[in-house]
């Protein structure tokens, strides 16, 4: 299955979840995140606002803020698909840019370089247990993962796992990946699910 078809099915079934139980599987799945080592180590954490049916990250922003962490979010620049992070300390200082996109407003927010990021949360619609994933389609995460030193871990529903994940050569696995169930070290690049 080609990834435009894996995107188009998994988005599909996470738009079915209800929203109260979407609610409450991310806030746990955060939860887990939270109870790692890598997060408790991190003094700053990258974080791309989420736009549903995406697992909500807006808990862990909150409470990374909370936890004394500075979180720092992405902005887009669609002409050549780059990206840099920016730090942000309030939701004010967030503006919608294309597909309703929520990022930093670049005159209310400092830039955040990529050796500063010590924990990356990597978006997707589609994983494999070893960690490769299908995003969104812009390329974005993997032209910045190339040369990010960081932890890179993923946020994810059960229903975004596959059995086989289309891999190209630049794709650059993450590290673990939450659910609100457990978190499978992907180190290694092999199935590893840890049931907590």
């Amino acid at each position: 299955m080609d990834k435009k078809a894996v995107r188009k099915n998994i988005l599909a079934t996470l738009g079915s979840i209800e929203p109260a139980d979407h609610a409450a599987r991310s806030r746990e799945a955060i939860r887990l995140l939270r109870e790692d080592s890598r997060y408790k180590e991190a003094g700053t954490i990258g974080v791309t606002i989420s736009r549903f049916p995406e697992l909500d990250t807006r808990p862990l922003v909150e409470a990374a803020w909370k936890d004394g962490k500075r979180v720092a979010a992405p902005k887009c620049t669609p002409s050549d698909r780059s990206m840099q992070f920016r730090y942000i300390q309030s939701y004010n200082e967030l503006e919608t840019v294309y597909m309703d996109l929520l990022e930093p407003a670049e005159d209310k927010t400092l830039p955040a370089g990529k050796e500063e990021i010590d924990l990356l949360i990597v978006p997707g619609v589609a994983y494999s247990e070893s960690g490769y994933r299908v995003g969104f389609g812009g390329g974005y995460y993997d032209r910045y993962l190339l040369s990010f030193a960081g932890d890179r871990v993923s946020l994810a529903f059960e229903e975004q796992f596959c059995s086989e994940v289309p891999v190209e050569s630049h794709d650059i696995p993450v590290e673990s990946i939450f659910t609100d169930r457990r978190m499978i070290d992907c180190r290694g690049g092999t199935a590893n699910g840890n049931r907590l």
